[in-house]
């Protein structure tokens, strides 16, 4: 027999791998088949098996059946699950950004420190959006098993609003606590940086979450 099942909270592929794995344990199943970008389920199964079998065993995760009754959505504000996974995807983001962000700061002060602090500034919101490209690039490419082309395309089309966002959040908290001068023996300098980072990491949470619990499409 064949069933259909609408799922909701999948984000990535490895979201369909493990819903296609719990479909699959339930007892009487032959063979479930996930679609993401449909955010379906094919089931096969022996006999007839309710819905309500399905819905307990996807109960323990973060995956619902969409209009089941077994499980009450969530207010849209409130979906721990979405929280917690567009806090990754962002935390992924401010590494990448970090890298390239500060790594360019160190590099002018150290080598071009005659450079205005506005093409600092510049110089390492483009360093910081390129390393969070390549380092979420890299992650697709590994964890998800993209292709190296289709790993690039997706890390870049992503959101290039939440990057900058981000990048702006964490260039601005640094540039009014410290002027943007890298002084490491200040104890200062370690806090303005935690802060920033901080910054950096709450500025394009929301819109994250937003856009991966309306779209059900992943930021970063």
């Amino acid at each position: 027999m064949n069933k259909t099942l609408k799922i909701e909270g999948m984000t990535c592929a490895g979201c369909a791998a493990k819903v296609e794995y719990v479909l699959g344990t339930v007892n009487g199943v032959q063979k479930v088949q996930v679609n993401l970008e449909k955010a379906e389920a094919q089931i096969e199964s022996e006999t007839s098996v309710s819905e309500n079998a399905f819905a307990e065993a996807l109960a323990p995760y973060k995956y619902r059946i969409a209009g089941s009754a077994h499980v009450q959505p969530p207010a849209f504000w409130s979906d721990a699950g979405v929280w917690k996974r567009a806090s990754f995807n962002t935390l992924n983001c401010l590494i990448g950004c970090s890298i390239g962000d500060f790594g360019m700061i160190l590099y002018l002060q150290a080598y071009h420190p005659h450079v205005s602090m506005t093409t600092q500034m510049i110089l390492a919101i483009i360093a910081g959006l390129a390393t969070s490209v390549l380092f979420e690039t890299t992650l697709l490419r590994f964890r998800e098993k993209f292709s190296w082309m289709a790993a690039l395309r997706t890390a870049f089309s992503m959101s290039f609003i939440s990057m900058v966002a981000m990048e702006l959040a964490m260039n601005t908290t640094d540039f009014m606590i410290t002027g943007g001068k890298a002084a490491f023996e200040n104890p200062m300098y370690w806090t303005a940086l935690m802060i920033a980072l901080v910054a950096g990491f709450l500025a394009p949470l929301p819109y994250n979450y937003y856009k991966l619990k309306k779209y059900n499409k992943a930021c970063h």
